[in-house]
């Protein structure tokens, strides 16, 4: 049965004022004309002639059971609808169907809008102008973004001021207190002003006291804010919604970031700088779109009068016999001849850098976590193809096998040259990618392997220099100084 729309009745009295005759008015609006008389005398479109069932169309198959269900819900509101069922099924096996959950789930919703208890209320707040500046941290996982083919898991630091929605963000890896002070600070150097107050949820960078394990803003995170003129302010525990505004922009720059990256074409990246300063081209974009509002906030902060401060720890360290340095809980190996020296270790959010005499001597990526260790076996290999009975037990093994090709071709040897043998002759193989380059080294290996040879290091340098060039003897000049007096005689004799 086809149903008449306000549109039709709309067009129905339309025709009948400008004729009057109902036939063709009905005609025109599609409709019978017993139907066009109806609408006619009651002056009112369809949507409005509706009136709301007050009945059951089918029978509650739930009715004899409702009462207690009505009275677990009383008694613990959060109970889900899903776990009510699942006890009726426990309870009366073969009188109800996995299909029915659905019907139960839409009558607990009307129970709960009906007779459950209210619900938090949330009241919109008006933001002042130049009051505070909300950071928060988000994750840039799901970008999908690469860095020279590798995926690239990170955060962004998102710092927004709530008024105007304008908005920055920087690259980093954890929620640390350095990705906090290199986020905050290049958003209020970039603005040139500041805020009255700085706020942020509770991240364990900036408001967990180390000392008390309480949740008050730490010494570090207090100093930082405080000197760039601004005053620490926290969202109560448990309630996000109070940092609402970098919540909500955290989506939308996330949305944005996305929609340019299918206009880019690509989501690879040279390096993580590359990546960082397009991050920050998109969020300029965004805030030239926000300048009337900008410029009313800028009005209403106060000038920044402070100097950039450094966007890195130092700590003063001394390597150890091993040739590693503990930074932060973590290991990491320095060349070895700086064992037994003093180095100051610059420590950025996601790289360390080693100097010795302030002369930089090492940049290496930053771990995250504790207890964790990165080996180079360039750091090392000198010493252990000296000392190869030390490789079997040494505590950082695993790391001296740089991919699976080089762990393939030592057991391979291992199987072929048990014992320290074996062991040796993978330290030189090793010592041979250290001296010229990994690929390479790492090439021939794979070669070796698939052709079913053992990959000793005889093996692995013939791959590697098969028309080595044969440099030709040559006799000791000998000077006769006679022929010099010769040319002597010769020149005086033309003058």
């Amino acid at each position: 049965m086809q149903t008449t729309t306000d549109a039709q009745v709309r067009k129905l009295m339309e025709e009948k004022s400008k004729h009057g005759q109902v036939g063709l008015a009905a005609m025109r609006s599609g409709m019978d004309r017993k139907t066009a008389r109806k609408y006619l005398r009651a002056g009112k479109l369809p949507s409005a002639m509706t009136e709301e069932r007050a009945w059951r169309t089918r029978e509650d198959p739930f009715a004899e059971d409702w009462a207690g269900i009505e009275e677990k819900l009383t008694i613990a509101p959060e109970l889900e609808a899903k776990a009510l069922f699942e006890d009726l099924l426990a309870r009366k096996p073969g009188e109800y169907t996995e299909g029915q959950l659905r019907t139960l789930q839409r009558r607990i919703k009307r129970w709960r809008a009906s007779k459950g208890p209210d619900k938090e209320v949330f009241f919109a707040q008006q933001h002042r102008a130049g009051e505070a500046m909300q950071t928060d941290f988000t994750s840039g996982n799901k970008l999908g973004v690469t860095i020279c083919g590798e995926p690239f898991p990170h955060k962004l630091c998102h710092p927004v001021l709530p008024y105007s929605n304008w908005e920055w963000a920087t690259v980093c890896r954890s929620e640390s207190m350095l990705a906090i002070r290199r986020g905050v600070q290049e958003a209020v150097f970039r603005l040139g002003r500041v805020t009255e107050f700085h706020q942020m949820d509770h991240s364990s960078a900036a408001t967990h006291e180390l000392g008390t394990g309480g949740r008050g803003f730490n010494e570090e995170y207090r100093s930082f804010v405080e000197l760039l003129g601004m005053t620490p302010r926290s969202i109560e525990v448990g309630e996000p919604h109070q940092n609402g505004d970098a919540e909500s922009l955290n989506g939308a720059f996330k949305r944005r970031l996305k929609q340019h990256l299918l206009l880019r074409g690509s989501r690879d990246f040279a390096s993580e700088q590359e990546y960082e300063l397009w991050v920050q081209e998109i969020a300029q974009k965004a805030n030239g779109l926000r300048t009337a509002k900008v410029r009313e906030e800028l009005d209403a902060m106060r000038p920044l009068v402070v100097s950039r401060l450094l966007d890195h720890d130092e700590e003063t360290v001394k390597v150890s016999e091993g040739s590693t340095i503990r930074i932060k809980h973590n290991s990491y190996s320095v060349p070895s001849r700086l064992i037994g020296e003093t180095v100051k270790v610059w420590v950025y959010e996601n790289r360390l850098e080693v100097r010795y005499s302030q002369e930089l001597m090492l940049t290496v990526e930053r771990l995250l976590g504790r207890f964790g260790h990165r080996i180079d076996y360039r750091h090392i290999i000198w010493s252990l193809v000296r000392k190869p009975g030390a490789f079997a037990r040494y505590r950082y093994r695993e790391e001296l096998f740089p991919t699976v090709i080089f762990r393939r071709a030592y057991d391979a040897l291992s199987d072929a040259q048990p014992g320290t043998k074996g062991d040796l002759e993978y330290l030189r193989v090793l010592h041979l990618a250290a001296s010229t380059m990994e690929v390479e080294v790492g090439a021939a290996l794979e070669l070796l392997l698939d052709q079913g040879m053992l990959p000793t290091l005889d093996q692995v340098q013939a791959l590697l220099n098969p028309n080595r060039t044969v440099v030709p003897e040559m006799a000791p000049l000998k000077v006769d100084l006679q022929e010099y007096d010769g040319l002597l005689v010769q020149q005086g004799e033309v003058a």
